[in-house]
């Protein structure tokens, strides 16, 4: 059963940087998700209800909610199974719980990312 599992948050200072990962394991499927599939980022903070910040699709086109356009971006490294959210500029309205997802594969646990100073 593929398995997906995010890295890479943690508290920032408004108007810096941070890098998300979603990395696949798990029998041979693992090996090809991210050829195969689009990936989605979702993030959801207390009190508000999860929304879909960006994806990257399987045709490479991606895109982005208009609070995050020109300071997140979606990519993927195919040879590590691995897509990443980078994330600059950040502000205090993007603390969430970030997680990735793939239609007909299922959700990571997520990643905390709290922007304060």
């Amino acid at each position: 059963q593929v398995q997906l599992a995010e890295s890479g948050g943690g508290l920032v200072q408004p108007g810096g940087s941070l890098t998300l990962s979603c990395e696949a394991s798990g029998g041979f499927r693992s090996r090809n998700i991210f050829r195969l599939y689009g990936i989605s980022w979702y993030r959801q903070a207390p009190g508000n209800q999860r929304e879909l910040v960006a994806r990257i699709l399987s045709n490479n086109d991606t895109e982005y909610v208009d609070s995050v356009k020109g300071r997140l971006t979606v990519y993927r490294d195919k040879t590590k199974n691995t897509a990443y959210l980078q994330m600059a500029n950040l502000k205090p309205a993007d603390t969430a719980l970030y997680r990735c997802m793939i239609q007909g594969i299922g959700w990571g646990q997520g990643t905390q990312v709290t922007v304060s100073s």
